[in-house]
């Protein structure tokens, strides 16, 4: 959300944080199905015509199954966007050897939505998916910049490289991960691109804005945010200005 208001700070937002619930990474197909569309259901319920899952594992998982199964029924006139699709459509541009590294969860991973997608705009290009459980939950419980984190980081990284020494870009694709970006390069060789999906997003997500005016001029513009957690506000509020870079306020609101 961060590089998306930056990219498109006239439009109001809306942000849920499933908090209670998450991380989604380790969870089954179905149950990151159900969740998800539980909060597009709530978003829906707030007038927004337009969802964005800002989570690569309900990207993965649930995305495509919404898109084609559930909105038909439940919600014709709405759109729901993942960001998978946005980072693959470009993440090739940016390796000259043609290949590529992915750190993501496990649930990403299994999917392979990344190599399926990559396939489709960048045959050429392959692709070396490596899954990092440990890293979400370091960053949720703020030990990912403490030397106990470097382990975890230095083991993937190690494992990626290994399998393919001529990887010269690698994408994190989690958003919690660019908290680990400094980090995460200290380990890096020389000459090897550490890439962030943020921008790539915030991008995408106004070029469909662009080249679908139906739909930003059902976006409302008084550069409004509001948040919302299913979890405690006062330690979402906490965590999210680590990641969104100034102080939120959130409310609270259940998801059935």
């Amino acid at each position: 959300m961060k590089d998306i208001v930056a990219r498109l700070p006239g439009c109001d937002f809306i942000y849920l944080g499933d908090n209670a619930r998450a991380p989604y990474g380790n969870r089954s197909f179905d149950t990151v199905h159900r969740y998800t569309l539980q909060a597009v259901q709530w978003f829906f319920e707030q007038g927004c015509p337009l969802v964005v899952l800002a989570c690569n594992t309900a990207s993965a998982k649930a995305l495509r199954t919404i898109q084609q199964q559930d909105l038909p029924r439940l919600a014709p006139d709405r759109r729901v966007l993942g960001v998978i699709r946005p980072t693959t459509e470009v993440v090739g541009n940016y390796s000259l050897s043609g290949q590529l590294g992915l750190l993501a969860t496990t649930g990403t991973v299994a999917s392979d939505s990344y190599a399926i997608e990559l396939e489709k705009f960048f045959p050429e290009v392959t692709l070396y998916q490596e899954a990092c459980p440990m890293w979400v939950p370091l960053i949720e419980n703020n030990e990912h910049l403490k030397p106990g984190a470097d382990y975890f980081i230095q083991q993937h990284i190690s494992r990626l490289l290994a399998r393919q020494p001529r990887i010269d870009t690698i994408l994190l694709a989690c958003t919690h991960y660019p908290l680990l970006e400094e980090k995460i390069k200290t380990f890096l060789p020389k000459g090897v691109r550490l890439i962030t999906q943020g921008p790539l997003v915030a991008e995408g997500l106004a070029d469909y804005l662009y080249r679908h005016p139906e739909m930003d001029a059902r976006i409302s513009k008084n550069g409004r945010r509001l948040f919302f957690t299913t979890d405690d506000p006062i330690d979402f509020q906490h965590r999210s200005a680590i990641f969104f870079g100034q102080p939120v306020e959130a409310q609270k609101v259940e998801l059935a």
